[in-house]
Parts: C-alpha cells; structure tokens; sequence
C-alpha cells in the first residue's frame, strides 16, 4: 500500500514539475521573440465595452528604442483620430480635427498597463507569479494580474499567442473575467523601416489628413448631458447655462455625500495648431483620450469639452461618472 501511495505522489510531482516547467518553457520564447526590442510596429482593432455600448478604434502603434511611441486611435464610428505622442520633448495627446495638442508631464506609458504595447503585456506576464496558461491545439493563452491604478475593476489580462509565439489578441477583464476591452492584433513587424519624423510633432501634424481636421462644432448646447450614475447620496443643486465669447457653457453642482462640479462647453477648432500644456496623465475615456488627475478629469467629445472635478471623489469615482456621460448612440 505504502509502494502505491509513493507511486502516485511521484506521478503527481511529474505532472506539476512538468507544467511549470511548460509554462516557463513558453515565457522564455515570449521572452526571446519580444525583449530588448529595438523597435516595432502594429495595428490592430480595440474595442472597448461600457454597459451595453461597444466602442471600436482602429489602432495603429510605432514604437523605437529609447523611449519613444506614436498611437494612433481613430474611432470608427465617426473617424475621429487622436494620437498619443512621446519623444524627448515629453508626452503629447494630439487631436488633429481640433488643431490642438495637449501636452504632459507624465510618465506614460509606464505608469499603468496598456492593452495596445507590447513590452507592457508581456511585462504583466512576466511580474505575475501565479500567472496561468493554457494551451490548446492552437494557441497558448495566459492570464495574468494587470495595473490599472485609475480603474480598480480591471484585475486581468488573458493574453492569446499562436504555436509561434505570435501575439494574437488581449482581453482585459474584472474579477468576474467580464471584458472591458479587447485588443485583437493584426500585423506586427518586429523589424520595421521607422521614418524618424514619426515621432516630430509638427510634422505629424503637417501630415494628418485634412479631411480629418474639421470636427462638426457648434456655438451653442441644445442639450444638458445629465452623467447617468451618482454616488449615493448625491444629488443636482443646480444647473446654470452662461455665454462665452464663442459659445456656451453648463455649469452643473452636484451636492450630498460626494458633491462634484461637471462643466460642458462648447468647443471650437483652432485657426493656427497649438500646443496647450495640460496637468495629469493621458486617459482613454471610451470615446476620446482625456486627462485624469487626483481629483479631476477633462476630455473632448462630439464637439463639447467636459470638465469634472471633485474634492472628495476618487479617481474610480471620477471615472465611473465620466463613463456615464453618454452624448449620442454608438454603433454595434
């Protein structure tokens, strides 16, 4: 009896040796297919999901070593392109139907996870000591822990390679393993012909389509866009609309347990391209990329600028807010 039980917990310890030692085999591939890149470029389809809204973008990333990244996310319900610039001269979010640039000090892209970069998926694989795989006729799949500071409810990344160690997709998930967005890769070229002006702000502005750089604008607000969610026990004191020189603004108080303000005002296109700095970190808000501080943020859509800010909010609550504020249907 003694001889069966040995024979069994030796056959249990090849089977566990044998599948760690399976799951490091595959990361040690990863490992030399992606670290110490040089450089990379990728496009790929994001979809982002918020309650029964599907928001899609076509994506589109340049990347060289060191330290610099070009993202072009173009939504494609309406083709509005926003593109998220870094070089030596800082961290830019670029919106050239706007002829504006916001410009940050900030560490992106860093400071949190980010589904469409490679080095930060693999990095989560990697950090992850209790990270999974599973592995089918077709593919390798991994879950891993993700860091995304200003959304708590995205824990995880399940994380799709081919039997060639091919990135194929990335989904990010909350703890119930629901998806709020999806990344799903369609060329990546390991070895790619970068033109340095990719990375020259003026010359990226220069070259965006000019049929891209008239936004549809408006003078006026025909509309309050009420935010759908409140904290509990937070209510609307009062609403005001005021005139500006060139359009409208709505300035909204909300008071109780979470008291905020939310301004929206109309928004227009710069004659010249300006280069506006902007306090916090670049956040992408469903529809747009904004700026999200410790107790505000600020993000442009359909013609209206939308700012957010609160005392006592945290940076979850500001964003469960912002995601609420839905200005017209979105395709599905």
């Amino acid at each position: 009896m003694k001889k069966k039980y040995l024979i069994l917990i030796i056959l249990c310890c090849t089977l566990v040796t044998g599948c760690f030692s399976k799951k490091n085999d595959v990361l040690k591939e990863i490992e030399k297919k992606y670290d110490n890149l040089k450089s990379y470029s990728l496009t790929g389809d994001l979809q982002i999901n918020n309650n029964d809204d599907v928001y899609n973008y076509d994506v589109k990333v340049v990347f060289q070593k060191k330290d610099k990244f070009y993202v072009s996310l173009k939504n494609q319900n309406n083709n509005h392109e926003q593109v998220i610039l870094k070089n030596e001269d800082g961290v830019y979010v670029i919106t050239p139907s706007l002829n504006k640039s916001f410009k940050f000090q900030s560490d992106w892209p860093y400071n949190n996870s980010q589904s469409y970069l490679i080095q930060s998926i693999i990095e989560d694989i990697k950090k992850d000591k209790e990270r999974s795989l599973v592995s089918n006729d077709s593919n390798y799949i991994y879950t891993s822990t993700v860091n995304y500071p200003n959304n708590r409810k995205l824990v995880r990344q399940i994380v799709t390679f081919d039997k060639n160690y091919n990135l194929k997709s990335v989904s990010i998930v909350d703890e119930n393993d629901v998806s709020s967005m999806k990344m799903t890769f369609k060329t990546i070229n390991l070895k790619p012909n970068i033109d340095s002006s990719m990375f020259d702000l003026n010359k990226i502005v220069d070259s965006s389509d000019n049929s891209n750089k008239t936004e549809t604008t408006t003078s006026k607000l025909d509309d309050i866009i009420y935010p759908l969610y409140l904290p509990t026990g937070t209510v609307l004191a009062n609403s005001e609309k005021v005139n500006k020189d060139d359009g409208e603004r709505i300035i909204m108080t909300f008071e109780g347990e979470k008291p905020f303000l939310l301004v929206e005002e109309t928004v227009s296109t710069s004659d010249d391209f300006s280069v506006i700095p902007t306090y916090g970190e670049p956040y992408l808000l469903i529809d747009t990329v904004g700026a999200l501080t410790d107790s505000s943020i600020t993000w442009n859509s359909n013609g209206v600028e939308y700012y957010l800010v609160s005392d006592v909010l945290s940076q979850q609550e500001l964003v469960d807010i912002a995601r609420s504020v839905n200005v017209i249907p979105v395709m599905k």
